[in-house]
């Protein structure tokens, strides 16, 4: 089926998700960076990426119950911006795209430096091969996203080939007295290089940014982040240990390709371009991923009128935001034409950091606003404490990466204020889980449900619900609370207050009807839950009143008290739908922590969405 204007292809699975990750990873963090790193801490870097990986995981885990929740385009954009405001948000997509961008043309620049040797000697073949490059993955990623997946699938599986080839021919050669001393600097010396180290696993997180186009993304996404994270992990670890164990330490701080020359040391020029291909290989897995993720970010901003409304254009035939990657990728040809990326991907590394301590702090705040639609198909383990761990951890490698990467990002926040300001009063209003907290802790009269019905539609396309009768019946039923303690005669009353004007029934014959059907059995059929149904007059009628006391209903000597009334009331012809709907009733309730869940929401929107997102059966248009 076509897609209509403005709705993306869901066309990656869990082996997509496993390729972009761990190829936007996989580049200059392993092929050039151990030299780097091998300058500062010795033989000891080994623990620094071992460390590195071990920061990153407080991230990675809020990104993959954010994504489970709210599988979006814009990742990191649309999780801070839904959690802590616009303000933030404008930010967070700004950083994001800046960020992302900038090191993926630092990718396309190292694909030039490969290969422009092989066709000039020329020092502008190398930016010239960079825009080449840069324009063949804007094409790539215009067509289909899922051929910019198979792209990556194929690069992703060639280049862990050759670096599994590279560990295991590399194990015979190692030499232990290469490993002392093995911390010359000091212990202190690998937690600040980890710092360094940290952002080779930015890219991880990056697949957040196409969740909207992942299918089964509760399952598919932290399947494939989780497995990119130990996979690529274990290739660091165990490179960079081959490399020490073969080069010796001088030879190790000398040269800007390490994994190249130890290759070249026990396998000899086959090697030494086997790791240049494998080389190759990760800054083009870099820069697609790049390209892939970073356009998402104006596309998302777009659609909340922050950006102009051009960048949120799909192509019906291709599915993708063709605008917002020509604009991206022409902004990457820009970077690799006129500025000196090395210095600006230390400003970009940066704010990758404060992005990932505010994703953090955007997951606390979205599990203190307690909303019943915030349903992560990933529960991330420990939170809030780990959260809070690292986000710490964060702010401290901020403030390592010196005084201008600082200078430059609060200047980026100022201008994104500014940006914000300039749009805010295009912006569709919403709220946000910070509003929500601050609502909970006040006053429950400026209650907002904006965010709260804006998950519930997500949820919905997230797990493919196909909306059936009782569901449209249960969107426009009357729900409310029953506060204080009442009975029987209470509840009728207020049922028959409700029901009287939608069914077009006097209220004493509604209050009368629901005597009789009491008289011959109780309705409160299972503790704590009541349905009591009356049959009307007329033909084709039929409605739903909700209602929810916290104290307790008295139903009578004998019966615990009810919390849950679902009230139905239909004509004879509705007879079959009648049972139907007992039917959705029955698997709602059943739900495992529903009645907890019912008593602790704070509103009826709350509650509304406890049964339009409760698992259950659906038969369509019944």
């Amino acid at each position: 089926m076509r897609k209509k204007q403005g709705e993306l292809k869901k066309s990656l699975g869990s082996f997509d998700v496993f390729s972009i990750a761990s190829g936007a990873m996989i580049s200059s963090g392993l092929f050039i960076l151990p030299a780097i790193a091998f300058t500062k801490t010795g033989p000891a870097v080994i623990l620094s990426y071992l460390l590195a990986a071990i920061f990153v995981i407080p991230a990675m885990f809020s990104k993959a119950e954010l994504a489970t929740a709210m599988p979006k385009s814009g990742g990191t954009y649309f999780f801070v911006d839904r959690s802590l405001g616009s303000l933030f948000g404008t930010f967070a997509g700004l950083a994001n795209w800046f960020s992302l961008s900038l090191k993926t043309s630092f990718a396309l620049v190292g694909i030039g430096v490969f290969i422009a040797p092989l066709i000039s000697d020329s020092p502008e073949m190398v930016k010239i091969v960079a825009i080449g490059f840069a324009l063949f993955f804007a094409i790539l990623n215009i067509s289909s996203i899922k051929h910019g997946g198979r792209f990556q699938i194929v690069f992703v599986m060639t280049l862990i080939s050759l670096l599994l080839f590279f560990i295991f021919s590399g194990i015979r050669s190692i030499r232990i007295e290469h490993f002392t001393p093995f911390e010359p600097f000091g212990p202190m010396s690998v937690f600040s290089t980890a710092g360094m180290i940290f952002i080779s696993f930015g890219g991880l997180t990056k697949i957040a940014c196409v969740a909207e186009e992942v299918k089964k993304p509760g399952k598919s996404i932290p399947r494939g982040m989780f497995s990119a994270f130990f996979v690529v992990t274990l290739l660091y670890v165990l490179a960079v240990f081959v490399t020490v164990g073969v080069l010796p330490g001088s030879e190790f701080s000398a040269t800007l390709t390490p994994l190249s020359t130890a290759a070249n040391r026990f396998l000899g020029k086959p090697g030494f371009f086997a790791m240049e291909i494998a080389a190759l290989l990760a800054f083009l897995t870099t820069a697609n991923a790049g390209i892939m993720a970073a356009s998402r970010d104006p596309m998302a901003m777009s659609r909340d009128n922050l950006l102009p409304g051009f960048f949120s254009r799909i192509n019906i035939k291709t599915g993708t935001p063709v605008l917002s990657i020509l604009f991206t990728s022409s902004m990457m040809i820009l970077f690799i034409t006129v500025l000196d990326l090395e210095q600006l991907v230390k400003v970009a590394s940066t704010m990758k950091l404060l992005l990932f301590t505010m994703v953090n702090i955007a997951l606390v705040f979205m599990r203190a606003s307690r909303m019943s639609s915030y349903k992560p198909k990933f529960h991330a383990p420990l939170a809030p404490y780990l959260q809070i761990a690292g986000a710490i951890v964060y702010i401290i490698l901020i403030f390592n990466m010196g005084k201008l990467p600082l200078i430059m990002t609060g200047g980026f926040f100022l201008f994104a204020t500014a940006w914000y300001l300039l749009y805010s009063k295009r912006r569709i209003n919403k709220d946000s889980a910070l509003l929500r907290v601050v609502e909970r802790i006040t006053s429950k009269d400026i209650r907002s449900s904006g965010l709260a019905e804006e998950l519930r539609e997500i949820l919905i396309k997230r797990d493919d619900i196909i909306e059936d009768r009782f569901d449209t019946i249960i969107r426009e039923a009357h729900i409310f609370d029953i506060e204080g303690k009442a009975d029987l005669e209470d509840l009728f009353d207020a049922l028959a207050d409700g029901l009287s004007p939608r069914l077009g029934v006097p209220k004493e014959e509604i209050i009368t009807l629901l005597r009789e059907r009491e008289a011959q059995s109780t309705t409160a059929i299972h503790p704590g839950l009541a349905i009591p149904h009356i049959v009307v007059d007329g033909t084709g009628q039929f409605d739903i009143m909700v209602i929810r006391s916290k104290e307790g209903i008295f139903y009578g000597e004998g019966i615990a008290p009810v919390h849950i009334v679902f009230a139905l009331a239909g004509s004879r012809d509705e007879r079959n739908f009648h049972l139907q709907a007992l039917m959705a009733i029955a698997q709602i309730v059943q739900n495992p922590d529903f009645f907890n869940n019912w008593v602790k929401a704070d509103s009826t929107e709350d509650l509304l969405n406890l049964i339009l997102l409760a698992e259950r059966s659906r038969r369509g248009d019944v």
